[in-house]
């Protein structure tokens, strides 16, 4: 038998090797680069390339999305700081420790938002639920957006116009009690309105931000 169809060691068919093998290899790498990005921009809601980030992007860096996708928007994940809870389109943050109302108010902007401005049934069922399941045994009274510049003229933080029909206060408030202009919702397994007129003491605070959408 001629050795005349052998291909000899090092020639050049053998240097030729598996140009497949390379292709393959190069696409595994850019699938795996792609993944990695994709799962840094859930995590942290910087990569998005045509806002700026917001206040409260600024302040945190540890995220929890979920797939809403809200209306008008080509985007399918809703994003709050890890611990805050969202509903809709806001996320909440329910404070463990107590400030008077104009410490909590300056606290919620120092994390890129603001005493939580109630405008629904919806979110107040929302937020009278959360209070109610807490673990926190001693979160009880929280302060809320609401307050007074002088008797009787309630004011929201952000300059909503405060709605008699949409506010929750039970029989008897809020009341007449001197220097009585601020509000908390405090913790009842009851009452849906659960609203209170106080002095601007020291309680427990709901801060509001709008949800990162990615």
């Amino acid at each position: 038998m001629n050795g005349q169809g052998r291909v000899s060691p090092g020639s050049a068919a053998e240097e030729r090797g598996c140009p497949w093998l390379n292709i393959w290899v190069f696409l595994i790498f850019a699938l795996a680069i792609k993944a990695a990005f994709v799962i840094i921009c859930l995590a942290v809601p910087f990569c998005r390339s045509s806002d700026q980030p917001s206040a409260l992007q600024q302040q945190f860096s540890e995220w929890e999305c979920d797939s809403a996708v809200p209306q008008g928007t080509d985007r399918g994940w809703m994003c709050c700081p890890k611990g805050w809870r969202r509903f809709q389109g806001s996320c909440y943050f329910l404070s463990t420790d107590t400030m008077s109302w104009a410490e909590s108010a300056q606290n919620c902007t120092g994390m890129g938002s603001q005493l939580v401005v109630i405008t629904s049934k919806a979110e107040q069922e929302f937020l009278s639920e959360q209070i109610r399941q807490s673990k926190e045994p001693k979160l009880d009274n929280l302060h809320i957006g609401l307050f007074a510049e002088k008797l009787g003229q309630w004011h929201w933080v952000d300059k909503t116009p405060y709605n008699v029909t949409a506010a929750f206060w039970p029989k008897g408030e809020p009341s007449e009690g001197y220097d009585e202009n601020c509000v908390i919702i405090y913790r009842d397994t009851e009452l849906p309105n659960n609203w209170n007129s106080v002095r601007c003491l020291k309680y427990h605070r709901i801060c509001e931000a709008a949800a990162v959408i990615v």
